[in-house]
């Protein structure tokens, strides 16, 4: 994944270093080895082609704080946290190149369930016309789910939102809406990158027209 991705980005954006956008842990922690959107980025490193990588926190359990700041902090990768309210600003002003994101479930016709707030990136990318790319294995694709409407959205517990820090910030009365995933329609997503191959998903390269029944 991350060789097919690299390779896939250089061949469209150019030979040379790229500003990157990432949302939630895609790397070591959440996967194996170099994970996935992790990996592309890893993989980038690797050939000397990364200017620098925006980590978006990724409220309300900062995994991209945490977690993928870490990693990269470990590879030696520049990168700057930055709170998800950003993203779409940062993209926007002309700061990125590309955006990428790992999936928890891909439906047969390419709309991606991820962490919630992927969604708002994707938007921000498809607005300024740069590459949005979902990089996941083909295990997330379910042929037996032919749209993201199908997928069910899991609500954590409104704790996570109404406090911080186990302190808490909004008033006692007020509840909390916390859905853990959003879903990314297909048509917003530049490319999906697996083991074997790149769909461009927006171009109507879709999991169940490339797989058919084969998964």
């Amino acid at each position: 994944m991350g060789e097919l991705g690299a390779d896939w980005l250089l061949a469209r954006l150019g030979d040379r270093k790229l500003r990157l956008l990432t949302h939630c842990n895609t790397g070591t922690l959440a996967t194996t080895g170099w994970g996935t959107a992790l990996g592309v980025i890893r993989e980038l490193a690797s050939r000397g082609r990364i200017e620098m990588v925006y980590v978006d926190e990724t409220r309300p359990l900062l995994q991209g704080a945490r977690l993928t700041a870490w990693e990269l902090t470990k590879d030696g990768i520049p990168h700057m946290v930055a709170p998800d309210g950003a993203a779409a600003s940062t993209i926007m002003r002309g700061l990125v190149d590309a955006a990428l994101i790992g999936a928890d479930r891909v439906a047969a016709n390419g709309d991606t369930a991820n962490k919630i707030g992927s969604v708002g990136v994707a938007l921000a990318c498809a607005d300024a016309g740069i590459p949005f790319l979902v990089v996941a294995p083909e295990s997330t694709v379910d042929l037996n789910t032919l749209h993201g409407a199908d997928i069910e959205i899991e609500l954590r517990g409104e704790e996570e939102v109404l406090n911080f820090a186990g302190v808490r910030t909004a008033p006692l009365a007020s509840k909390g809406f916390n859905p853990a995933f959003d879903v990314t329609p297909a048509r917003l997503i530049t490319a999906f990158v697996c083991e074997s191959v790149v769909l461009e998903i927006a171009n109507g390269q879709t999991p169940i027209a490339h797989w058919g029944r084969e998964l």
